[in-house]
């Protein structure tokens, strides 16, 4: 590849009146050499083009009719926003450089002739990646593959989806030794981590980084309500007056909610509010693609002046008229806000604008703590994991379709997948076997053969796919995210607006009414498949989805502890703040960082346990279903618990002399391991794994299964390998799911750890200040009436006097 810009990009840079950035004349350097490279760089810095410049670069120098470059994203709207981006320059430089996309969304026809026909640049994700891998004729639409560009790297590596990506750039480097790697990203911690995941074989050397020139600091501010702050809550919809009039006063504004089921909250509050009527929308994961394209494409026009938005857009999408980003309750990690603060100007010399608006007291404190992070440029850590065996199978089983293989020469090539060097030739044969038979407890159903064994013409053994029809059951059925059951929401013309979970829909009766996408709708009818809906204008309620709530950061959470521990920082903070927490500090104490401080106190007839942990919710869920378990044994009568991001409440009919007892270590051995098997939690994880896996059909030619038909299925196989083969793969993978995922278990171990040795002990009279925001809680989990919410708004007031009476 050329070392110098050719002279018609050097022009096209000055019409534009830019010149060629240090990183981006770094990144046409690597290329030159031939090395990888991970360029980490703020937004607006230019980071895709600046991966693109080698590729142009070189097309310019070295016409070819073959697909050179290709791109992965881990949105599909950010390879289709990508695509418009880099047409642009293309097309005022008069390059004959074709540029297309290749998603779940493309026609087959246009799928089918980019196998024979590629552009020079294919933009797509991992999973529509790893179906091109399945075909025979990968290798040779592959052979002349020069670069693979990862664009935000941060975004899915250290995730499953990283695992089947790393994967596929394991056979894309077989297939040509001569590719380079390259991966782009605004909030990576770890370089040299990320580094490792990138490189074949993990060979850090031979990926070089390249960093970005430091843009304008953003302009950060906390938002402080017109009254005081708010003891509970998390979602901020009390200031949703406050940020209609900042949306007023601003071209557009960009309105992040950390869930789905609050942002349609939001949409609501703010529509209430839009006294000017001005245009705003609504954009989240569950919203259908018409409806999500709509808005898409509004927002590029400039014709909005707000949006309510997910993660759904954290990522990339460039719409360069955003001139500030509001966060709905605290952001959870200095990485996410920082990322969301990028989307607004979208330039590098100019200061972003951002709001964030906190939900409650403890929120405050995080939302200062991430603001401190951003300023002293700290990113949230990211914790990279071993490859899980049910993504290898489905990896596995795609590379059979495209050809047979030796086991042998496919183990050397996934052991080259940094998330895979350590595994062990034991473990592969588990996992051939597995896509072999299903495991001997399955081995009986011919449905499960999917590979099958035979000796060439040398006596080399290989392995192939047993019959074709595996071949398309695969192709319909791969991909790595399992999507819970769901509904779709239709008008009675079929017109889809989105999905709603299943969970949520069995709530619903026809007459019942709910707000989504941003409308009231009142059910008509349910079958098994659709929810038939018509505009309403009666009283709705919010959906509800499934899922990890986000926990705060573990580096935010240190930064939260130390302002505790700290009263000299507390000027910083709104005068109600301050005085809760010197109030606390009068009444009981306030951990110092590394400590764990747990109250106990009598409240209105029962005996209360507060811990403050600051370990998230979904640990705190954990958590407390342990604690009561082990009261339960104990004699303690157990009542319930309640939780939020900082804190955890037990409560029972007997007082807690001994919590040191209550957090002993092994009851993440015992009480863990009991309560994990008989709930729920595991079979979720089953699901996901074996459809992960390929062991459940989500789809058949024509016909897709319906949630309960797949539950049902795994559910059955489930509790076959339970009861027969108990070491069987799938099991394995879905403890460790069930583990990481779905109960924050590391942070609940690190919490135990912590009791062991740190805890402080404070028994007092009655309820304590810091303990007010998580005891509102209760009873606030099923509250509908509108009677009822006036009887809690009262409870409230009064528990936060008796909290903060000074006597």
């Amino acid at each position: 590849m050329p070392l110098a810009l050719p002279a018609i990009i050097e022009s096209w840079f000055a019409s534009r009146g830019w010149r060629p950035r240090r990183h981006q004349m770094d990144m046409l350097a690597a290329a030159a050499r031939g090395d990888h490279a991970l360029l980490v760089a703020p937004t607006g810095a230019g980071k895709t083009l600046a991966g693109f410049l080698p590729t142009l670069s070189d097309l310019i120098a070295h016409p070819t009719d073959r697909l050179h470059t290709l791109y992965v994203s881990p949105l599909k709207a950010l390879a289709v926003d990508v695509r418009r981006n880099l047409l642009t320059p293309i097309e005022e430089m008069g390059l004959a450089v074709s540029v297309e996309t290749r998603t779940g969304d493309t026609p087959s026809d246009r799928k089918a002739r980019q196998r024979v026909r590629p552009p020079h640049i294919l933009l797509t994700t991992p999973e529509s990646l790893s179906l091109l891998l399945s075909y025979p004729d990968a290798a040779l639409l592959f052979s002349d593959l020069r670069t693979v560009i990862v664009d935000e790297v941060h975004a899915f590596a250290t995730q499953k989806r990283g695992d089947l990506l790393n994967l596929s750039m394991a056979r894309l480097q077989a297939i040509n030794p001569a590719l380079r790697r390259v991966a782009l990203s605004a909030t990576v911690a770890d370089i040299d981590a990320y580094r490792a995941w990138l490189a074949p074989d993990g060979d850090i050397d031979t990926v070089i980084p390249v960093l970005g020139e430091a843009g304008a600091e953003p302009n950060v501010a906390i938002l402080i309500p017109e009254g005081r702050v708010p003891w509970s809550g998390h979602s901020g919809k009390y200031a949703a007056k406050q940020v209609m009039a900042e949306i007023e006063a601003r071209q557009t504004t960009l309105v992040f909610c950390n869930t789905r089921g609050l942002a349609e909250l939001i949409f609501q509050e703010l529509w209430s509010a839009n006294d000017a009527n001005l245009p705003i929308a609504i954009h989240h994961g569950s919203l259908s693609i018409e409806a999500r394209r709509k808005v898409e494409s509004a927002m590029a026009a400039g014709k909005l002046r707000a949006l309510v938005a997910t993660a759904s857009l954290d990522l990339g999408v460039d719409w360069g008229n955003v001139d500030c980003v509001i966060q709905m309750g605290a952001p959870k990690g200095s990485s996410r806000l920082l990322q969301r603060i990028g989307r607004a100007n979208h330039r590098l010399d100019q200061a972003s604008e951002a709001i964030v608006i906190p939900g409650n007291r403890f929120e405050y404190l995080e939302a200062r703590a991430a603001l401190d992070a951003v300023e002293a440029r700290e990113r949230d850590a990211d914790d990279f994991r071993v490859g899980s065996l049910d993504v290898l199978a489905q990896h596995v089983m795609g590379l059979a379709c495209a050809g047979p293989f030796r086991a042998e020469e496919l183990l050397e090539e996934v052991r080259s997948a940094t998330p895979y060097s350590g595994l062990t030739a034991e473990a592969f044969d588990h996992v051939l076997h597995f896509i072999e038979g299903g495991g001997y407890a399955l081995r009986a159903y011919d449905r499960f053969k999917r590979l099958t064994q035979d000796v060439d013409g040398q006596g080399n053994v290989l392995w192939r796919v047993s019959h074709p029809r595996f071949i398309q059951q695969h192709r319909l059925n791969a991909g790595i995210i399992v999507d819970q059951p769901a509904l779709a929401v239709r008008f009675a013309n079929g017109r889809k607006l989105g999905t709603v979970e299943e969970g949520f829909a069995a709530q619903l009766r026809p007459g019942d009414s709910f707000f989504f996408s941003g409308m009231a709708l009142e059910v008509v009818r349910m079958d098994t498949s659709d929810l038939t809906v018509r505009a309403t204008s009666k009283q709705a309620r919010i959906p509800s989805w499934g899922g990890s709530r986000m926990a705060m950061s573990t580096r935010l959470a240190d930064r939260v502890r130390h302002f505790l521990a700290e009263p000299q920082e507390w000027h910083r903070f709104p005068p109600d703040v301050r005085e809760w927490l010197e109030m606390q500090k009068l009444r009981s104490a306030l951990p110092q960082p590394g400590q764990l401080l747990i109250e106990t106190f009598p409240h209105e007839g029962r005996h209360y346990l507060v811990c403050y942990s600051f370990e998230g919710w979904n640990a705190h869920q954990s958590l407390g279903m342990l604690l009561t378990r082990r009261m339960e044994s104990q004699g303690l009568m157990p009542l319930g618990f309640v939780a939020n991001d900082y804190a955890l409440a037990v409560y029972g009919l007997k007082p807690i002399t001994d919590p040191q007892s209550l957090f002993s270590a092994d009851i993440l051995d015992h009480e863990f391991v009991d309560w994990v098997e008989q709930s729920s939690l595991l079979k979720r994880a089953f699901r996901d794994v074996a459809v992960i896996a390929g062991l459940i059909e989500r789809q058949h030619p024509g016909k897709r299964k319906t949630g309960r038909q797949v539950t049902f299925s795994t559910d059955l196989i489930y509790d076959v390998l339970r009861k027969y083969q108990p070491d069987h793969l799938l099991l394995k993978a879905a403890w460790a799911d069930a583990r990481a995922r779905m109960t924050d278990v590391g942070r609940l171990g690190d919490l135990i750890d912590r009791a062991a040795t740190t805890m402080l002990h404070v028994t007092l009279e009655r309820v304590s200040p810091l303990a007010v925001p998580v005891l509102i809680l209760i009873g606030r989990e099923h509250v509908a009436q509108t009677a009822a919410e006036d009887a809690l708004l009262i409870e409230a007031e009064a528990l936060v006097a008796e909290a903060m009476r000074a006597d």
